[in-house]
């Protein structure tokens, strides 16, 4: 289950839509702590930022960081300040962050997976940065973003999605077509493509992916129904039933591995593994792994669409920064984010992770990335298919929670415990019974 707030889980609210108004340039609206729309935004000279110093609570995912740096020294340079930058391990973020502020010394900017920790310690910088500053950002994103009353706690900095890769040198051998990036698979087309794969080389599995919820959550978004989503548990039970039934069969009759399933309890695997090894032509994992296989990968391989079913595209994750009410400087941590997540800053910050953007403008324009840039172009070609139901589902505090259920139903049915209906009716008791438990 998701960890809950310092303060108490009743303060995990329901996300809203988002309601936008105008831009200007950083400054403080007066009354900012209500829960009305800001209605102006006072303008600040930013020569008075000149001399302040700014805390940053960041981790990184290994090639941002120089990237992150680089940006930070151009802030610096432009605004006469000083960014302290306190890279923390991921594990470690949420607990430090929360000790800082029951101790009184809150940072200026958090770099978040997600606000269900801190959603009430978090600064509306429709104030800051204008209410109409959330339009410049795709709506998906933004919903993860927005908390009570419309209010902006935190700008999307990034995006992944999940997806699937495909191993060319195999699909080749055994003369089945490769999916047309503009013309997505159908499941069923998938997975008899990847069968006749096996078949023809031979190959231990047809098809493998990431043992995890939010692996799982693709799947169920492509067939129309997700776990939760604002602040309520959605599983349509006949969707989740038809979404889950291919990864049944499959890890039935050993198209599949069962064993890598079943081996790990409810944690998270990696199935990467598994595609590098040539045991699997078809791996469902997502965008982060193009880095990787560019590396490791002895054989040529490629992105491709995800499968459609009721719906076609991903299920994305990402990142967010958000400034906390308590920081010290709160006009300064708005710019701050605001001057990171420039069209210009967001493409360089991408560009080095591998990650996906969150601005209209480089969704729309495109990203041009210095490796493999075909296979990031079939991931942002999915972006644009991806339902909003999956940010929505994403981004609510019951989501971490459902998702270890949902790992742990597939399991029960793999393993002979239980059979599919009485494991999907269960797992909607328990999504309800975790969203209950975090709304009181």
């Amino acid at each position: 289950m998701a960890k809950k707030s310092r303060t108490t889980a009743r303060l995990l609210v329901a996300l809203t839509a988002v309601a936008m108004l105008s831009a200007c340039a950083p400054g403080q609206v007066e009354g900012q702590g209500s829960s009305a729309a800001p209605t102006a935004v006072k303008s600040v000279d930013p020569a008075e930022f000149a001399g302040k110093t700014l805390n940053y609570v960041y981790f990184t995912d290994g090639p941002d960081a120089e990237a992150t740096a680089q940006l930070i020294s151009n802030f610096e340079e432009k605004y006469k300040v000083k960014v302290n930058l306190e890279t923390l391990p991921y594990k470690d973020l949420v607990t430090s962050v929360q000790a800082r502020l029951s101790g009184g010394n809150a940072p200026d900017v958090v770099r978040l997976t997600g606000l269900t920790d801190f959603r009430d310690d978090l600064l509306d910088l429709r104030g800051y940065l204008g209410a109409d500053y959330a339009k410049e950002f795709l709506p998906g994103p933004v919903v993860g973003a927005t908390g009570k009353d419309g209010k902006m706690l935190a700008v999307p900095s990034d995006l992944t999605l999940n997806g699937p890769f495909v191993n060319v040198d195999m699909f080749k051998k055994a003369g089945v077509s490769l999916p047309d990036p503009e013309k997505p698979w159908t499941w069923t087309e998938m997975i008899d493509a990847a069968t006749k794969v096996q078949k023809a080389t031979g190959s231990q599995y047809a098809f493998a992916m990431d043992k995890s919820g939010h692996r799982l959550s693709t799947i169920l978004n492509q067939y129309g129904t997700a776990l939760v989503a604002n602040g309520k548990a959605e599983l349509d039970v006949e969707k989740a039933k038809k979404a889950l039934t291919p990864l049944i069969e499959m890890m039935g009759d050993n198209r599949m591995p069962r064993d890598f399933w079943l081996g790990s309890g409810s944690r998270y695997a990696g199935a990467n593994e598994i595609f590098l090894a040539q045991d699997a032509p078809v791996y469902l994992s997502g965008n982060w792994q193009v880095g990787q296989f560019a590396k490791n990968a002895k054989f040529e391989w490629a992105a491709a669409p995800n499968p459609c079913a009721d719906n076609c595209g991903g299920f994305p994750g990402g990142k967010y920064m958000a400034a906390l009410k308590e920081g010290k400087n709160p006009a300064l941590a708005a710019e701050f984010i605001r001057f990171m997540n420039t069209a210009e800053n967001q493409e360089t910050f991408i560009k080095a992770g591998g990650f996906l953007p969150t601005r209209k403008d480089l969704a729309e324009k495109g990203v041009a990335y210095p490796a493999r840039q075909s296979d990031m172009d079939v991931f942002l070609k999915d972006l644009a298919r991806t339902p909003d139901l999956g940010y929505a589902a994403n981004s609510d505090p019951a989501f971490a929670g459902s998702a270890t259920e949902l790992v742990n139903a597939v399991s029960d049915v793999v393993g002979g415990k239980k059979d599919l209906s009485t494991a999907v009716s269960d797992l909607q008791k328990k999504t309800q019974s975790l969203v209950e438990e975090l709304d009181q």
